[in-house]
């Protein structure tokens, strides 16, 4: 095999039957960033990817492929500096969430689980210092 030139995890694409409120969650509510909303396909189609703010690496809201799942556990893991903020303001804001905080104690850091409005399932995580 020739030497591959791969250079990042640019993106996850999660399906998204709705894909504006897909779009108003994790930009208004999780306070990402928008890096590309366009439509293709004669304007059928739209494409859109959100970044944590400063980073590369984001989430892309695509539309479901034919027969494929409308909502997946992502196994996308957000970090957080303060789980215990971020856990009460997304349950505040009426985001689905997990009712408790997982504490195992290390090597596990504490997590808890949300559903984005597509039913997609993300972490959240506060790394172990």
């Amino acid at each position: 095999m020739s030497q591959l030139h791969l250079t990042e995890i640019g993106r996850v694409a999660i399906p998204s039957t709705d894909q504006e409120a897909a779009l108003e969650f994790y930009r208004d509510t999780l306070g990402f960033d928008v890096r590309t909303d366009e439509t293709f396909a004669d304007g059928s189609m739209r494409w859109i990817e959100v970044v944590p703010p400063g980073h590369e690496t984001g989430i892309a809201l695509a539309p479901p492929m034919p027969d494929g799942p409308t909502n997946v556990d992502t196994g996308i893991i957000l970090s957080t500096s303060d789980i215990d903020a971020d856990h009460k303001a997304l349950k505040d804001a009426g985001v689905t969430v997990d009712d408790e905080i997982q504490r195992m104690g290390p090597p596990v850091p504490p997590m808890f689980w949300l559903s984005d409005p597509n039913g997609n399932r993300l972490a959240i995580v506060e790394p172990l210092q």
